[in-house]
């Protein structure tokens, strides 16, 4: 029976930024993971001669290296910053809805609020003032992250008190009644799955913040290589990764972690057990039934699995500039309410669904091959209605729909369908098949009001397990870097004052 200081379930970004940390730290660590490469979403694949990204758009709290964000600093400290060509991206986004807007919004707080102002000049002190409230609960935000529990009161963090517990939609409408100016302004709420009636303020200030003051980036050959780049550190550190080794059960005694079996029945004894995957497989799938304390179902049972997506990743045989792509995050909408837009992520049908379209060459020519372009198109969908779907007609019903999805960016993009080359599509299921997520999740549990914030489900009920991944935190790649590098820590602290 083997044993390690720290056994790590999954290769996700969590999961390879624990590992590596722990690892880089002279911990004994073993990462496993059920796939051949490291990743979960942040790997790649190849269809023909196009090499397509999975899920990265923009790595956030990058910084530069004259002003490091926090992102960058990890990267330092684990030895792999200069590793890695890092593109910095010029502008956020895009956002289109045809007829009353087409903004190209800037990386700056300042050409930012000038360009809105451009737009809509009646609106200028106001989006000023947006601006200012954003960054400002953002900071006190972060700040409870630091700070003795003792200091964060109402008297200390007022901005932080007052709009915690308040809805992104909840807050544009104190500013703003033009819902073309909304439309601008929320645009990261696809980002996280939740529309801005239900998605918290401070997320979106987040987002806000940490775009515009440290910078949107991409990576040279995707973020499989960043992937890599984490493998390699806990590798050259002295500790082991298994692939293709999937994790059948976490062995308990007394109530305590004490190893894991994968499924080859090979036992494997740590003293913590970091999980990078849902709590809820974790406790129904991984623990037997007598092994699972009752409070920890009741305390999941207060959270919803959260959405998926349909997605077509694409090849065109022509440059973005041919087809009309200049920049390489588009928003396309169809109607100004978006709160009513993501209803249609409730039915199987693309019909009038919010759309994001990313096109990877425009920031990286190198990323497809010279005279092609390497386009994501991507739209939010629960999984029940895929689920539903008899299998018979999922075939047909997948490509009727990623039909429809092309005919929806033609309209925007004259001349995209002729130039595709390479085509694969992915649904629900095909996000459950490959990140092993209940309902194919990919921001994890609804990145709501009533589950982030003080609300994130990260308690553990077994004592030496604890959870990583955006399951457990604020989703996308730069949050579970970061909660996988301070899970990581927390750990070595823990294992430090036990002497073990």
């Amino acid at each position: 029976m083997s044993e390690y200081d720290v056994v790590v379930i999954g290769a996700g970004n969590g999961g390879l930024a624990s590992a590596a940390t722990l690892a880089k730290k002279g911990a004994k660590v073993l990462l496993l993971e059920k796939h051949n490469i490291p990743g979960g979403c942040g790997t790649s694949f190849r269809r023909g001669r196009f090499e397509f990204e999975v899920a990265l758009h923009q790595l956030s709290s990058m910084g530069m290296p004259d002003n490091p964000g926090p992102l960058r600093n990890i990267f330092k400290d684990l030895g792999i910053e200069d590793q890695i060509d890092w593109i910095r991206i010029q502008n956020l986004y895009r956002v289109v809805l045809p007829g009353r807007v087409d903004l190209i919004l800037p990386a700056d707080k300042e050409a930012a609020i000038a360009k809105l102002t451009e737009l809509f000049p009646s609106e200028k002190e106001a989006i000023r003032a947006f601006y200012d409230l954003a960054y400002g609960v953002f900071i006190q935000s972060y700040s409870t992250t630091m700070m003795p529990e003792s200091e964060i009161t109402p008297e200390n963090l007022p901005l932080f008190f007052k709009y915690t517990l308040k809805s992104a939609q909840e807050v544009m409408d104190e500013f703003f009644t033009n819902k073309d100016l909304q439309l601008c302004l929320n645009t990261y709420w696809s980002f996280m799955g939740m529309p801005p009636e239900r998605l918290p303020f401070t997320i979106l200030a987040g987002c806000m913040f940490v775009y515009m003051e440290y910078k949107p980036f991409y990576l040279k050959g995707g973020s499989q290589v960043l992937s890599n780049a984490l493998a390699e550190v806990v590798l050259s550190s002295g500790s082991d990764i298994r692939y293709n080794c999937e994790v059948t059960r976490v062995l308990t005694r007394d109530g305590q972690a004490t190893g894991v079996e994968t499924a080859d029945g090979e036992r494997i004894t740590a003293k913590v057990i970091i999980s990078n995957i849902s709590p809820v497989h974790t406790y129904v799938n991984l623990l037997e039934p007598g092994e699972v304390p009752a409070e920890a179902l009741q305390y999941l049972s207060n959270y919803k699995v959260g959405i998926s997506a349909f997605t077509c990743f694409i090849g065109l045989d022509c440059p973005p500039e041919a087809v009309g792509f200049k920049e390489s995050m588009n928003l396309i909408y169809n109607e100004t309410d978006v709160n009513e837009a993501f209803m249609c992520a409730s039915r199987l049908e693309i019909d009038g669904d919010p759309m994001v379209a990313t096109c990877y060459t425009v920031d990286d020519a190198s990323v497809s091959p010279e005279g092609t372009s390497l386009v994501t198109l991507a739209c939010l969908k629960y999984a029940d209605p895929w689920i539903e779907l008899p299998p018979d007609q999922y075939y047909e019903t997948k490509y009727a729909q990623a039909d429809k999805l092309i005919s929806e960016i033609e309209k925007h993009f004259p001349g995209f369908r002729d130039h595709i080359e390479e085509m694969e599509v992915a649904t629900p299921l095909t996000h459950m098949r490959y990140l092993n997520h209940p309902g194919g999740a990919i921001y994890g549990f609804n990145q709501d009001i009533n589950s982030t914030g003080p609300f994130f489900p990260s308690k553990s009920f077994v004592k030496n397990l604890v959870f990583t991944s955006g399951w457990v935190g604020v989703c996308g790649f730069g949050p579970n870097y970061m909660l996988g590098y301070s899970i990581a820590r927390r750990t070595l602290k823990k294992l430090k004052a036990e002497g073990k």
